[in-house]
């Protein structure tokens, strides 16, 4: 873990590196964009799909589509660990300087792709083998919107979707719905690394 003065501005983990918020680098691309919708940070439930990967498995070369993706830590680990090809996708350009630099900094190239949730269409999906979220699940209007999204999903050919959260009421609700209609279920994680960290995956198809 890299230090200025005694503090962290690097950790490591999944073998994923992430650059924190004091970083000059970080800094920098902050004094220039301001991204909205808390893309400002790294989304925590990321570890949580990480350590599924890690556990599972994933066919190398499959294609990945890592919605509200935010800095994308998530993807870039496909894509680095599991030789993944990424797409990540997100309201707000303003994102994707923060993904490419840490894209950059762990030797990967992740595609991005400017979409709402209600915006990716039948053929923004097809081909992809498996859809990915992290803490997208947070206001209810995206409960609704997440539903509609899945759904196109599945229907498009998406074989494997996987949201991970900490367990809020919304993604509560979301889980239900798609357990009672897609089979869906609920997979209890906790993390060990880089700090201890619960949550759970929403997990609705298979490879």
């Amino acid at each position: 873990m890299s230090q200025i003065k005694g503090q962290k501005v690097q950790i490591r983990a999944y073998g994923v590196k992430v650059l924190l918020s004091r970083h000059k680098e970080v800094r920098r691309l902050k004094r220039l964009h301001f991204p909205s919708g808390h893309g400002n940070k790294l989304w925590i439930s990321s570890w949580l799909l990480m350590d599924f990967f890690k556990r599972k498995g994933l066919s190398e070369r499959s294609k990945v589509m890592d919605v509200g993706c935010g800095w994308g830590l998530a993807g870039i680990y496909c894509a680095k660990k599991h030789d993944a090809v990424v797409t990540a996708v997100d309201t707000d350009p303003e994102v994707f300087p923060f993904l490419h630099l840490h894209a950059e900094v762990n030797s990967v190239k992740v595609a991005t792709m400017k979409r709402a949730f209600g915006g990716l269409t039948h053929a923004d999906l097809e081909g992809f083998d498996v859809l990915i979220g992290a803490d997208i699940c947070f206001w209810v209007t995206l409960t609704y919107s997440l539903k509609r999204l899945i759904n196109r999903a599945l229907r498009s050919g998406i074989k494997l979707v996987l949201l991970a959260g900490p367990g809020r009421s919304t993604f509560d609700e979301l889980a239900e719905y798609f357990i009672e209609k897609q089979g869906g279920e609920i997979l209890k994680r906790t993390v060990y690394r880089p700090r201890r960290i619960q949550g759970r995956i929403l997990k609705i198809g298979s490879l």
